[in-house]
């Protein structure tokens, strides 16, 4: 949550020409679909090709099923609130995030990473400094947007890749149109090969 371009940087891009989306603030009472919605109306293509991984994807999604204009991809994410395990959803009635003082849930963000994956050296050295670096009243915003996320509806204009080691978003709840096997929840990082070619194949 509030990860920049810099998990997109394993990757072989040369391809296309993509134009990273950076988060604007969002107001306090934002839904998901709010703030995806005030992203949309920042990109001026018609047609765009977006893609986004975890909060990326459920942002992506919303604004798939607002504009059929959209084609979307999205990485180690879920498509609807059902989709999240159950340990995720306790946080909707045990909202811990709420009480941690900022520094204190930053220690534990830092502490947690190995959720994420980032197998190599390399990747775990830059994965750390993203969360170091991250913005706690964004992370607190983005957290209660999720827990709260209502959404039931899949857009046909989504294709969906996932990893089957992700840990922090389970493979067994959800139905992808593309599997990693053993990828992580950043399999963008992890197995930048795998997802390059990939995305080679999506993206006209």
């Amino acid at each position: 949550m509030g990860a920049d371009k810099r998990v997109f940087s394993f990757l072989d891009l040369s391809f296309c020409e993509p134009v990273y989306i950076h988060w604007i603030k969002p107001d306090k009472k934002d839904t998901l679909r709010d703030y995806a919605l005030r992203l949309r109306r920042g990109i001026p293509e018609i047609n765009p090709i977006i893609v986004g991984i975890s909060l990326g994807g459920m942002l992506v999604t919303e604004m798939a099923n607002a504009d059929n204009n959209i084609k979307g991809i999205i990485i180690s994410s879920n498509k609807t609130h059902n989709e999240f395990p159950v340990h995720l959803r306790i946080g909707k009635y045990l909202p811990l995030y709420k009480w941690s003082p900022n520094f204190i849930l930053k220690r534990i963000m830092l502490s947690n990473t190995w959720i994420l994956g980032g197998i190599r050296n390399e990747q775990k050295k830059l994965l750390h400094q993203i969360v170091k670096e991250s913005d706690i009243e964004f992370v607190k915003w983005a957290i209660r947007a999720i827990l709260y996320w209502k959404n039931t509806v899949i857009p046909a204009n989504i294709i969906h890749i996932h990893g089957t080691a992700d840990k922090l978003l389970p493979y067994s709840r959800v139905k992808a149109d593309y599997t990693i096997p053993e990828g992580t929840h950043v399999m963008t990082m992890d197995n930048p090969g795998e997802i390059s070619d990939l995305l080679k194949k999506l993206i006209p």
